[in-house]
């Protein structure tokens, strides 16, 4: 499944819902590849609005904003998740919209998203979905514990999810989920996570980075080193993962895919399409990062060389995390990048630093 498009000269503008980090790293990337950023952003004064050309400040319940957002870019992109249907039924009656919508939408629904993995022959965690506490005993009885049950959709850094080390904690759980449907997944006896972020082009070319290897805090990513500490055989094994999940979503864009590294073969996580917090690193480790290499892929430019030519630790700068800046601006190979924001708070991400080592022979 392939996308006809014609390139985007110079001056096209790529529309962005969402104007958090994501967003604010995608315009600076548009923006040197000549083209313009136009943020679509509920929120007063987002990290994105600093660098990008325009932004439109209105809630996506608004149709009259959205029909004007979408009618001033020549293609829409996206920077999370949780879009509205409504909003994205709207925007694409005057653009289209890249990733496409099936991408979104089993990406926003964990039930969907492992059926999905599932019918396409690749392992994930052994899961039931939860609709009330009947299906949650007989999930358990099934998976067994320790399980962790999450709420199907709007889950990420941690939230939405609980843990079940004993039968006994199964309605504390269940009563988290505040009647949302949920997912009960049961843990996997993993050696380390890793990802693979990976583009698609609208010709269908694919172009992947090297896998990172991640290490999370509280729910959160903490940090993402490459190279990860795997053999070259399941290093192409994870690139095939997600070239394969790519193609048969027809996907436009990059993709985040989290695996898990166990004894059986690798099992696959999630997955985003979007750029994705463990591929920063790319910023300094390649030519072309993963903010430019989406770019290009949305605007129907050929994808770039994601070959990496240094080895990176990506530290995430998590609320007073980003009181270190002072101290690691003075170290050396390290790359700082701040996202503008005004408010440290506990589990909020401020900005990540790479530390750079360059690679020999």
């Amino acid at each position: 499944m392939t996308e006809r498009a014609a390139p985007l000269p110079t001056g096209a503008t790529i529309g962005i819902l969402g104007g958090g980090q994501l967003g604010r790293m995608l315009a600076v990337a548009a923006s040197r590849l000549g083209l313009r950023a136009h943020i679509y952003e509920p929120a007063a004064n987002p990290p994105a609005a600093d660098v990008c050309h325009r932004v439109t400040t209105a809630p996506y319940e608004d149709a009259q904003a959205l029909a004007a957002f979408a009618a001033s870019v020549d293609v829409v992109t996206y920077e999370f998740e949780n879009i509205p249907t409504s909003a994205l039924d709207l925007i694409e009656s005057f653009c289209p919209i890249r990733p496409n919508r099936r991408a979104l939408a089993i990406s926003q629904d964990r039930i969907l998203e492992k059926t999905f993995l599932n019918g396409e022959g690749l392992a994930t965690a052994p899961w039931c979905a939860v609709e009330d506490a009947a299906d949650l005993e007989a999930a358990l009885e099934r998976i067994g514990t320790p399980a962790i049950l999450k709420t199907a959709r709007l889950g990420y850094d941690g939230k939405g999810q609980a843990r079940i080390m004993a039968p006994e904690q199964a309605a504390e759980a269940l009563a988290a989920m505040a009647g949302q449907p949920a997912v009960l997944e049961g843990f996997i006896d993993f050696s380390r996570e890793i990802s693979v972020i990976a583009a698609r082009g609208a010709d269908g070319e694919v172009a992947a980075y090297d896998p990172g290897e991640n290490v999370h805090r509280d729910g959160i990513l903490h940090t993402t080193t490459v190279p990860a500490r795997i053999a070259p055989s399941l290093r192409s094994d994870a690139v095939l993962v997600a070239a394969r999940i790519l193609n048969a979503l027809g996907h436009v864009g990059v993709m985040g895919v989290e695996l898990f590294v166990t004894r059986q073969g690798l099992i696959v996580n999630e997955i985003a399409p979007r750029v994705h917090n463990s591929g920063h690193w790319t910023q300094n480790g390649c030519a072309v990062d993963q903010f430019e290499q989406h770019v290009r892929a949305v605007a129907g430019w050929p994808l770039g060389d994601g070959s990496r030519f240094a080895d990176v630790e990506m530290l995430n700068l998590i609320g007073d995390d980003v009181l270190q800046v002072p101290a690691l601006a003075r170290e050396s190979g390290t790359a700082i990048h701040l996202y503008g924001k005004a408010e440290a708070r506990p589990g909020r991400k401020m900005g990540h630093v790479n530390r750079v080592n360059p690679r020999r022979g």
